[in-house]
């Protein structure tokens, strides 16, 4: 069940953001998620240590990546900045050449994207993002896989992406969709916009990929004859100070029933979670036949074990 497309004479790869991937590379890590849901128990990492290097607290990511580490017949160590030297201002120059003598890959975890892209520069084994403030890559191939296996396909699905619209969830959604040929639409208070650089070079892509972004400001125009409504926590961490001014901006783009009305019949909700009910969505929606957002915590489990065994293997 391995994908053998890189033999060990090739050089390492890593997954910082999903430009990293080729659509067709998507589809393959969606085939093999498919195979790993149905025979969880493969010997893809065996014989293979991974490390995780998390300066951010986590509950989905540290737990799916382990059990998926165990599920491959690998080993896993646990590394907060409590437990190695970074923490005690060892650069990740070092960091990175040190664990490469003892490590097959390293899943990271951290607040700076730029951290990460260091750690991936000077280490010589495969480094994985499991998320900073810029991106969250792991997170949207598993939105995208979700959407798959509900409808089959992603090609031409509309999904609406509500509320902070340059957070690291809309900045993955903003390539992962441009690389998919999805119709992705941004729904937000203006001020919470992606950054020009960033939307220009997902249009090029998107145009490439024969794939539709939008901006619509208007909630309610936004979310009509949707095939997914989505979004993700207002306040991300690390902004607790703006918390205030963030619910009174976006508030009207809370997801409740009025907007699941106005989109597809078959609609479902997603959501990357931790979830705050009453601020971003209703206690309803979250709880609703359409909500799918435990199916998506599941499939990080899967998605990112056929990312192990692309990338580790």
């Amino acid at each position: 069940m391995k994908l053998n497309s890189y033999s060990k004479k090739s050089a390492k790869r890593d997954l910082l953001e999903l430009t990293d991937l080729s659509p067709d590379e998507f589809n393959r890590i969606f085939r093999l998620t498919s195979q790993l849901k149905k025979k969880p128990f493969q010997q893809n990492l065996k014989n293979k240590v991974m490390g995780l290097i998390f300066t951010k607290s986590s509950t989905r990511t540290r737990v799916s990546f382990e059990v998926g580490i165990a599920h491959l017949g690998g080993k896993s160590l646990f590394l907060s900045p409590n437990d190695i030297q970074l923490g005690r201002g060892e650069t990740f120059e070092d960091t990175a050449r040190v664990l490469s003598r003892y490590l097959n890959g390293i899943i990271i975890r951290t607040y700076s994207h730029q951290e990460v892209q260091t750690l991936a520069e000077f280490s010589s084994i495969p480094i994985i993002n499991g998320l900073t403030d810029e991106a969250h890559p792991c997170q949207v191939l598993t939105d995208l896989f979700t959407i798959h296996e509900k409808f089959k396909t992603v090609k031409n699905k509309k999904i609406v992406f509500f509320g902070d619209c340059k957070n690291n969830m809309a900045h993955s959604w903003l390539l992962g969709a441009s690389l998919s040929g999805c119709h992705l639409v941004l729904s937000g208070h203006p001020e919470y916009k992606p950054s020009s650089v960033l939307w220009e070079r997902a249009q090029q892509l998107a145009e490439k990929h024969k794939s539709v972004l939008e901006w619509i400001e208007d909630p309610q125009e936004a979310a009509k004859n949707a095939d997914v409504l989505y979004t993700d926590v207002w306040t991300s961490m690390g902004q607790e100070a703006e918390s205030i001014k963030r619910k009174k901006d976006l508030a009207p783009w809370q997801i409740n029933s009025r907007l699941m009305n106005l989109a597809s019949k078959n609609a479902v909700f997603m959501h990357c979670l931790p979830a705050h009910r009453g601020e971003e969505v209703t206690p309803d929606v979250f709880e609703s036949k359409q909500s799918i957002v435990f199916d998506q915590a599941e499939n990080r489990l899967h998605v990112q074990k056929a990312i192990m065994s692309l990338f580790v293997s």
